[in-house]
């Protein structure tokens, strides 16, 4: 029977565990997997190894031949300050709504990611629509009713029966908070309010209904609908106002109001903006000297201000206008800049974009990885290439690039039709596919490898270069 490996895994400068295993691991992901079990971690790490041909220096682990018995192990976490960049993501609402025209930002481990954002106060909602819905606190009265009726209904199980004061107090509050997330909150999002409201108020629960909300669901949908129509009443909300039939069309002989409807469908938070106290002319001045702007060196802040000061006027040209990339790349050159890129993107979503994609494929990449590996047939050869650069001296990047190249395989497409992979060589060839390709991601190495680093990396789409210089292939594919 075979000696136990004893290992010192080093866990900081004053923190250290001794660790006893039956055998080395065949992967450095399954060693991983043993340490972050036996030392009780949570979240992405890499490890790195004391090697002794270098006078003891550590080194970062690619295979599992290089551990021997009394061996030192560090353990680095993989997306350092990984602490700071999550309670940026869970507090980004309370860091947006401090902002009028000033700006913050964000690195990744890389430096790969810079958020930027700002507007006048006021005017752009500051967070996405929460996993747990927060239900707002009612008028004195109704609070005090409701207290009673939770503790009653603690007792012995009595529903209270709010009346029509108390429910119009709930039911306005409700759509207050719901509108500020939302304009048009989908049935599934209705439904979580009404769930949260019977929890927090199990007193307000309906015996007679689904789940004993359905009933508050319905209400909810009801008042949503009078309660937009009593802001597009008062001109108050610009996102509401485009759906009416006065802004409506009138090339059609039968213009309807629910005719192309302008709603966020994939989870923008400011998807049409109100306008801005600017008027249109001095906006288009705005974006003119932006033009100016521009051209000049060192000029990110002045940029950054005036990005932010014409958001609304940019959004709601692309919403309305839905401009070609070409005409896009004409207007508003300033915004294909990958600072600006994820600016724009927060200013939408109020989801930082980089940040918070790194952070979320670091964090699965080792769960990925092992579902991945577990793939036979032709998805297993054709990964297999990808994947063991893995077991080499990869670097974050690398290892991004090629849980990412394997995750596309693993569920069936085709990774030329995202990411082109080209020589130095080959690059009349490229310009070739150019002109052809819809959307893509552009690489040129010297040669074929992995942890060759990439000479350029170019987004392309409709046949435009719309963003060069990129920091790596999984920055490229986010963004």
């Amino acid at each position: 029977m075979a000696n136990p490996i004893r290992l010192l895994i080093l866990l900081s400068d004053d923190s250290s565990e001794r660790m006893d295993l039956p055998l080395v691991p065949e992967t450095v992901e399954e060693l991983i997997e043993q340490v972050q079990e036996a030392c009780q971690l949570i979240g992405c790490i890499r490890l790195q190894y004391k090697d002794v041909d270098f006078g003891g220096t550590f080194v970062n682990l690619s295979t599992t031949s290089s551990i021997k018995d009394l061996a030192t192990i560090k353990v680095i976490p993989l997306v350092p300050d990984s602490d700071i960049i999550l309670e940026f993501i869970d507090s980004v609402s309370s860091n947006l709504s401090e902002l009028d025209s000033s700006s913050f930002s964000a690195h990744t481990d890389s430096g790969d990611t810079v958020i930027l954002s700002s507007s006048p106060s006021g005017r752009l909602r500051t967070e996405p629509w929460p996993k747990q819905f927060n239900i707002p606190t009612f008028s004195f009265e109704t609070e005090g009713q409701l207290e009673k009726g939770n503790a009653e209904y603690t007792r012995n199980q009595t529903r209270l029966t709010p009346s029509s004061k108390m429910l119009s107090d709930i039911l306005e509050r409700l759509a207050e908070k719901i509108f500020s997330y939302k304009a048009y909150p989908t049935d599934a999002d209705l439904g979580d309010v009404a769930v949260a409201l019977t929890i927090k108020h199990p007193c307000l629960r309906q015996s007679d209904s689904f789940n004993e909300s359905y009933g508050w669901k319905i209400r909810l949908k009801s008042k949503m609908c009078n309660y937009r129509t009593q802001l597009k009443s008062h001109g108050l909300a610009s996102e509401l106002m485009v759906n009416t039939l006065k802004y409506k069309s009138r090339e059609d002989l039968y213009p309807l109001p629910a005719k192309n409807n302008k709603k966020a469908r994939r989870g923008e938070a400011n998807f049409y903006p109100q306008t801005s106290i600017a008027t249109p002319e001095s906006l288009e001045q705005e974006r003119t000297l932006l033009l100016t702007e521009v051209k000049k060196r060192n000029n990110e802040k002045t940029i950054r201000e005036k990005m932010a000061w014409t958001f609304d006027f940019r959004r709601q040209e692309v919403v309305d206008q839905k401009p070609s990339i070409e005409n896009l790349m004409e207007r508003w050159p300033a915004l294909f800049q990958m600072e600006e890129i994820n600016a724009e993107f927060l200013r939408v979503t109020a989801v930082p974009l980089l940040t918070r994609c790194m952070a979320q494929l670091d964090k699965y990449s080792t769960q990925l990885l092992k579902i991945i590996r577990k793939k036979g047939g032709a998805t297993k050869a054709k990964t297999a290439t990808i994947l063991e650069f893995l077991d080499q001296e990869a670097d974050a990047d690398v290892r991004r690039e090629c849980v990412l190249k394997s995750l596309i395989i693993y569920l069936g497409e085709c990774v030329e039709d995202l990411i082109k992979e080209y020589t130095m060589s080959q690059i009349d060839q490229a310009k070739q596919e150019l002109d052809s390709t819809t959307m893509a991601v552009f690489v040129f190495r010297e040669n074929s490898s992995l942890l060759q680093q990439p000479k350029e990396i170019e987004i392309i789409i409709d046949g435009a270069e719309v963003l060069t210089e990129l920091p790596s292939v999984a920055a490229g594919v986010s963004l």
